[in-house]
């Protein structure tokens, strides 16, 4: 009885994977790789991942979906392709030489990963249903933790603090700015809490305002500020002090 194969995307199946060849392949009709995920990208940007078909991306390519099985086995393979391109964008280059110490590694890196999540929300269904573990991705894990190191951060709690920190940012921003996120209304649940029988809802019709005024961008910061100051205050953590102001501008060495 045969194996059954890995799913595209799971670590099985990205280590049995050969690196995809640059440019097109030899034979006619072709496409170039590259060009195939790139478009892919751009067209579950502008649908969705549901709505998305080989055949939509077939007739954006002016090619055929003969084609496209010349170079992947379906839609799931480049999806698999569409996550590590959308991780390989965050510019963590030169991280460990342009940050202060390890919080501002962690700082620097989860709004760098943010900025980009949020440019391809239609793509964080297919970041939470695996680990992402192909070249991008483990190029991206290993400058992070790279510099984590570096800043003396010993390897476990590196591990640990990594882990958090993108499982906070996945988290917000698929709740935040997901395909499945609420519209904005912090106007209507003011007027609601407002409504509210302030006998019964004390703690709410003291907190109403706050609860609906902050911006997300002002939420994402805080919580990020209070993870990074939790790790900070872990035993066996080095070089303790206050976590750094927001820095997204990371200089390459």
């Amino acid at each position: 009885m045969a194996a059954t194969p890995p799913p595209p995307g799971s670590p099985a199946w990205w280590a049995a994977r050969p690196a995809p060849q640059a440019g097109p392949r030899r034979g006619r009709p072709s496409l170039d790789t590259a060009l195939i995920v790139a478009t892919a990208l751009r067209l579950v940007d502008e649908h969705g991942v549901q709505a998305f078909s080989l055949r939509m991306l077939a007739e954006a390519l002016n090619s055929g979906t003969a084609t496209l099985y010349r170079h992947f086995d379906g839609k799931d393979e480049i999806m698999a392709y569409v996550v590590d391109r959308v991780l390989g964008e965050a510019d963590l280059d030169g991280l460990g030489d342009a940050t202060a110490d390890w919080r501002d590694v962690l700082t620097v890196t989860a709004h760098r990963f943010h900025d980009t999540l949020r440019r391809h929300p239609h793509t964080l269904p297919l970041l939470i249903a695996q680990v992402p573990v192909g070249p991008h991705g483990l190029a991206q894990r290993e400058r992070v933790l790279a510099a984590l190191l570096a800043h003396d951060l010993p390897a476990d709690l590196a591990a640990r603090a990594f882990t958090a920190v993108t499982h906070y940012v996945i988290g917000f921003t698929a709740q935040q700015h997901g395909p499945g996120a609420a519209p904005e209304n912090g106007a209507e649940l003011a007027a609601f809490y407002r409504g509210l029988d302030p006998a019964s809802y004390p703690a709410l019709s003291r907190t109403a305002a706050t609860l609906t005024s902050v911006s997300l961008d002002e939420e994402f910061d805080f919580g990020l500020t209070l993870l990074v100051l939790g790790l900070d205050r872990l035993p066996g953590v080095a070089g303790r002090g206050p976590a750094p102001a927001r820095d997204t501008g990371v200089t390459p060495a």
